[in-house]
């Protein structure tokens, strides 16, 4: 008899912790050409509620921008796209997508920070739930 039909429970445990190793983990720092976002402005290394920011400076203002959290795994990726882009209908081509799976999405409003100094809006695209997202402090 196989392990299966003795234990389903215990196969399925087995199963299901298999499939998570399978599921990809981007580490910090990510590759160059991208960097450390403190690095550049005047910015802290850890952003509570959006973890340690890397971009590459090319890509400024839109990003994307990678979030870190703690333990150096890949939370988010963050596109900041300027009010006056939107208010002009700009079309916005070419932005480099996301290695992971998005969980969820969040969008809101920015008056300006260093680095993105002008109005836009955060479009942040969640690699973790939204219960783990509340954890970056």
């Amino acid at each position: 008899m196989s392990f299966g039909r003795r234990n389903p429970i215990g196969a399925a445990l087995l199963a299901a912790i298999a499939l998570a190793a399978c599921a990809p983990r981007l580490s910090e720092p990510p590759q160059l050409p991208y960097q450390k976002v403190s690095a550049l402005v005047h910015f802290p290394d850890f952003y509570p509620g959006l973890g340690t920011l890397y971009v590459q400076p090319t890509t400024l203002p839109y990003g994307p921008f990678r979030g870190y959290d703690r333990n150096g795994e890949l939370v988010n990726t963050i596109y900041m796209v300027p009010l006056h882009d939107l208010d002009r209908h700009a079309s916005i081509r070419n932005i480099q997508g996301t290695p992971l799976p998005v969980d969820h999405v969040e969008i809101y409003f920015n008056s300006g920070h260093p680095g993105v100094e002008m109005p836009h809006y955060h479009i942040v695209l969640w690699h973790v739930s939204a219960e783990r997202q509340k954890t970056l402090q």
